[in-house]
């Protein structure tokens, strides 16, 4: 088919448009996040769209650090690490926890929080006072969570939801027995919502990481000095005392 000069100007230069906006500024560090994780990363601010939370405040500081703009990606959370490695965004922030399967994949930073597993019922629900009380119930969790990964260890009735609000609904329209979920945004869910209550079991603690592409020892330390930084400035303590009420 032929095209006029025209027609193909226009197509080269969209080309050209197409293929610069593919480009990450050198000026620019991309950080990946899930914003349906609070205290860590939500969706809030006076505009009621800007990405907010504890591990917003974090990357901002390392983005500060690195003499660059921070920019937010918001995704999917089994998303994440399948974008680091494609190189669309430059770290994760999103309440990650550390495990032999992710590491595979990424490199984490020094551990920076602390978790373990929560569950959530129904105010009504005495059934669940064990771990062992797991097995068989149907459970709720986020897409590619650690407990996600969890709960299937206990039952094989698991439904995953891309987000922790879906699955908080869910329960509470009593389609599933629990939710597991990290503590502190099961906390958070906790507060929003008066008719469920959470059980605190006996399950191991988490820790969390910022995850890097594998190999990027640069962007890797100057993440780990900006940690280092703020555990010794008083600024981290200042974050979790804003976030973690």
């Amino acid at each position: 088919m032929k095209q006029s000069m025209t027609s193909l100007v226009s197509l080269g230069l969209a080309s050209v448009l197409l293929l610069a906006g593919c480009g990450k500024s050198d000026d620019v560090l991309v950080v990946g996040t899930n914003a349906t994780f609070p205290p860590f990363e939500y969706v809030g601010g006076a505009s009621g769209d800007e990405i907010q939370g504890f591990d917003i405040e974090l990357a901002k500081q390392i983005a500060k650090d690195a003499g660059k703009t921070l920019k937010v990606e918001n995704m999917n959370f089994d998303s994440l690490i399948v974008a680091l490695n494609a190189g669309k965004i430059d770290f994760i922030a999103s309440g990650m926890t550390i495990t032999p399967e992710r590491q595979a994949s990424v490199d984490f930073s020094t551990p920076y929080y602390e978790a373990t597993q929560l569950v959530l019922v129904n105010k009504d629900n005495t059934s669940i006072n064990t771990i062992d009380d797991l097995k068989g119930k149907h459970i709720a969790v986020q897409l590619g969570s650690t407990g996600d990964i969890m709960a299937k260890t206990y039952s094989q009735k698991v439904t995953a939801f891309n987000t922790g609000f879906e699955a908080v609904m869910e329960l509470k329209n009593n389609k599933v027995d629990l939710v597991l979920f990290d503590s502190e945004p099961a906390m958070s869910f906790l507060n929003k919502n008066p008719q469920l209550k959470m059980v605190e079991l006996d399950f191991d603690a988490e820790f969390y990481g910022l995850a890097v592409p594998k190999g990027k020892t640069e962007l890797l330390n100057s993440i780990n000095a900006t940690l280092t930084s703020m555990k010794s400035n008083g600024a981290y303590d200042a974050l979790v005392t804003k976030y973690m009420k």
